[in-house]
């Protein structure tokens, strides 16, 4: 996407409307007497695999923050969902 320079009084002005750019995937700089003060861009997803998940969970339960009934929910999805994807025919 685009790089937008815009000063700090536009943005001031309509902070929503900088906020959309973003969202939309461009970089916004804001300048100040034509000298860069601060680049607002989209933040990355954070994205967990399963095993992190899982890691997590284990962690969780050893310290005693999940009770054992809710661990034992988890490993009974963790063992229905830990088969390879096969994904659909489209035929």
């Amino acid at each position: 996407m685009a790089v937008l320079h815009m000063t700090e009084a536009e943005v001031v002005n309509d902070i929503a409307a900088v906020l959309e750019k973003v969202r939309q995937g461009n970089e916004v700089v804001i300048e100040q007497n034509s000298q860069p003060v601060a680049v607002v861009k989209p933040a990355k997803p954070m994205v967990r695999t399963l095993s992190e998940l899982f890691t997590f969970l284990e962690r969780c339960r050893a310290e005693g923050l999940i009770d054992d009934d809710w661990a034992r929910d988890v490993e009974e999805w963790r063992k229905l969902y830990n088969q390879p994807w096969i994904p659909p025919s489209w035929d």
